[in-house]
């Protein structure tokens, strides 16, 4: 690492830290007030039909979350994380101010449509300039998504290779998502409002000033901030392992895994928190490392083409192995992917009234998701790792791996209560001879949509932080951007199988009996569509359950304070795994298993 600060003062990290939460406030403020309400925009500014508009926004949010590998990379191999935000941040703003532009003038969208009969729809130059709006905004999310979390927990000591790392750093992830919380409720509330009663140019104004907060805020810190040196592409270690693992695929592995090839100098620019020692999984790659007579160079360095250290083909492994895990969450968002568009739908059919006089927008429901998971990232600690201790006898009460699973069963009961609401609004639609009427309020209060935003606001604090505490903790410390895009890999990957279900349900289930009509949500089936959501999930528990079962976390020297060559004990990652640690101890170059 290279800090530009010394990071052993105590005020110099709470300014680091205080500025670096101003950005990420500003810039989920922004985000969030800029996506949660463009369905509306969509199907009422540009008169999109209601299958279409949201298949565009989460072919877009599919786009945007795989644009993060790319940043990843761009960060771990040459820019690092903090050049690659900063431009990331500008791209993200140009796409805004150009979506904000298009917002306002009239020669930009269709004629109003109040009646949603023989609407107009956007022309093709108009989609045009909205897809290059969200393209731009897709490329700056791609360069920041995968590294500003990974960054700002760099101002901590994390890794599990420093002892004693503050509690504020063992925490990271929950208040991360606290503070998200909070921003993304602001933007709920009052973005959103201004969005559908006071006018879109404003709407969008508001959160396009506030990326301009958030990326000053984020460059007037820059002297206070830790950066973490790139140490090359990690891709390339990758390559350079599985080639050199073929070259020497007719060899066998040697039974003494200490004649396997190690190097402390050549691994010490990607292994501060200790190296990766070997396991007995996935041995075919062993053979990366073991030498042989073509291996060195003249100038005695190692080909790298052809030799591995111990430590490169671990790396390799431990990202092998989380790739069953990380798959998991794919189908949970392909569940998820059109829920957030239909529900905002379902509320615009539903009566809205607080009050005489006050309507809550529908977008504005999300605010009982934001709240839940609020509540429930501030009670993790006090109330639930208490009671989960008893249970797992884990200091830490559930691990990662465990955390995700709750989360998982409860997104289950979400989606069941999502089928279950919708027959309720359909049979009071039909029970006031409504159905035929796209444009009436039904009278049915829109809180019964409650249960499942907060359903779901419990299932996130659970899955999300738990997906990214296990990303982090498990994938090796010179690929963290990289692996931390993972997250948004899966995110890109089921948007896009969600697009594809939702086509294919809208295509193939009739004109007269479509479970997703264009125009009249009452004449639909959207019960049906949530109901397979609910079995696509039950069989995608079943196969986390299974990886879960079967993982093995990735063994990693601990090194202890004040010893560089000295003693060092095995750390296994608590967090991933039962807690159970091994230990071996190093003295020099020669290891000795205890």
């Amino acid at each position: 690492m290279s800090p530009n600060k010394d990071h052993d003062n105590g005020e110099t990290i709470y300014e680091d830290t205080k500025n670096k939460k101003a950005n990420e406030v500003c810039d989920r403020f922004a985000g969030t007030g800029f996506h949660a309400n463009l369905i509306t925009y969509l199907t009422k500014q540009l008169n999109l039909p209601m299958v279409k508009a949201s298949n565009i926004l989460t072919n877009f949010g599919g786009t945007s979350s795989f644009m993060p590998l790319i940043g990843a990379l761009i960060a771990d191999s040459f820019a690092g994380r903090f050049y690659t935000i900063v431009i990331g941040l500008l791209v993200y703003l140009l796409g805004m101010v150009c979506i904000t532009t298009s917002s306002i003038l009239p020669q930009l969208k269709p004629p109003p449509c109040p009646t949603k009969q023989n609407c107009i729809e956007a022309s093709s130059s108009q989609l045009w300039i909205l897809y290059i709006c969200l393209l731009l905004t897709s490329l700056g999310s791609g360069a920041i998504r995968p590294n500003v979390v990974t960054f700002a927990a760099d101002q901590f000591d994390m890794s599990t290779g420093k002892s004693n790392p503050s509690s504020v750093g063992r925490n990271f992830f929950n208040w991360y998502y606290f503070c998200m919380g909070l921003a993304t409720l602001t933007a709920l509330t009052m973005v959103v409002y201004v969005q559908d009663h006071i006018g879109w140019g404003l709407g969008l104004g508001i959160p396009t000033i506030a990326m301009v907060l958030s990326f000053i805020a984020f460059v007037a810190a820059a002297h206070l901030y830790r950066r973490v040196k790139p140490e090359g592409s990690p891709l390339v270690r990758v390559a350079q392992v599985v080639v050199a693992g073929f070259k020497k695929r007719k060899l066998v592995v040697p039974e003494d895994v200490t004649l396997l090839y190690e190097n402390k100098k050549l691994d010490a620019g990607i292994s501060a928190d200790g190296r990766l020692l070997h396991t007995e999984t996935l041995k075919w790659f062993d053979r990366a490392a073991i030498v042989t007579e073509d291996d060195m160079k003249e100038s005695g360095s190692p080909n790298l083409w052809r030799l591995a250290t111990v430590h490169r083909v671990e790396e390799l492994k431990s990202v092998i192995r989380m790739v069953p895990i990380w798959s998991a969450a794919i189908l949970i968002v392909t569940s998820m992917s059109h829920q957030h568009s239909f529900i905002i739908i379902q509320a615009g059919t539903m009566d809205r009234h607080m009050s005489p006089s006050f309507e809550i927008p529908p977008a504005s429901l999300s605010i009982f998701s934001v709240l839940t998971m609020i509540i429930c990232l501030s009670a993790y600690k006090r109330f639930f790792v208490p009671l989960a201790r008893r249970i797992t006898n884990n200091p830490i009460g559930a691990t990662s791996l465990q955390r995700m699973g709750i989360g998982y069963v409860i997104y289950i009961l979400s989606t069941i209560v999502s089928a279950l609401v919708e027959i309720k609004r359909k049979q009071v639609a039909s029970d006031h001879n409504l159905i035929d009427k796209p444009n009436a309020i039904i009278p049915i209060s829109v809180f019964w949509l409650v249960p499942q935003f907060c359903l779901h606001g419990i299932a996130e604090a659970f899955t999300s932080v738990g997906h990214l505490e296990f990303l982090y903790d498990q994938s090796p410390e010179s690929m963290r951007s990289t692996c931390m895009a993972l997250n948004w890999i899966s995110i890109s990957i089921g948007s896009y199988v969600g697009t594809f279900v939702v086509s294919m349900i809208h295509d193939y289930t009739g004109k007269e009996h479509n479970w997703l009509p264009d125009r009249n949500l009452n004449k639909g089936k959207l019960d049906y569509y949530y109901w397979l959501m609910s079995g696509i999930q039950v069989v995608n528990l079943v196969y986390y359950v299974t990886c879960a079962y079967l993982y093995t976390c990735k063994p990693i020297e601990l090194i202890k304070d004040g010893e560089n060559d000295g003693d060092l004990e095995l750390a296994t990652e608590k967090n991933a795994t039962n807690g159970q640690n091994q230990e071996i101890k190093t003295n020099g170059d020669h290891e000795k298993r205890t």
